[in-house]
């Protein structure tokens, strides 16, 4: 129901674990009923989602919410939209990791044979 990419990111979800029905851990086979609610977690939040319909074929991410939908609590959302401030703070653009260009520079500065005698050179033109 496209709450994972592929199938087998799903079926290592379950054997992992990290999809529950009522408290138990669900197998990759398990087959769903019209109506079972069941709960995935995607760290840090545990989305929890009830069945509407069953399709017998793949279908577009459009007609998701006719077959599937998100009941999650709000501090399950609260939690996630937290996890999303959290991770827009931190360091500026530009501030982190050198660039290629600068890594270059810097390579070049340290080496041996880069002479300060140039610097004092154009200085006193």
């Amino acid at each position: 129901m496209r709450i994972y990419k592929t199938r087998s990111i799903a079926a290592d979800a379950c054997k992992k674990g990290r999809v529950t029905m009522n408290g138990t851990q669900l197998k990759p086979s398990r087959t769903f009923k019209v109506g079972d609610i069941f709960s995935v977690r995607k760290n840090p939040v545990t989305f929890t989602y009830q069945i509407l319909q069953l399709s017998e074929n793949r279908f577009g991410a459009k007609l998701v919410p006719e077959y599937l939908r998100d009941i999650t609590t709000p501090d399950q959302l609260e939690i996630l939209e937290l996890a999303r401030l959290a991770g827009k703070q931190g360091r500026d653009r530009g501030t982190g990791r050198p660039t290629k260009k600068e890594r270059r520079e810097i390579e070049t500065f340290f080496s041996d044979d880069y002479e300060l005698d140039d610097f004092d050179d154009e200085d006193q033109a």
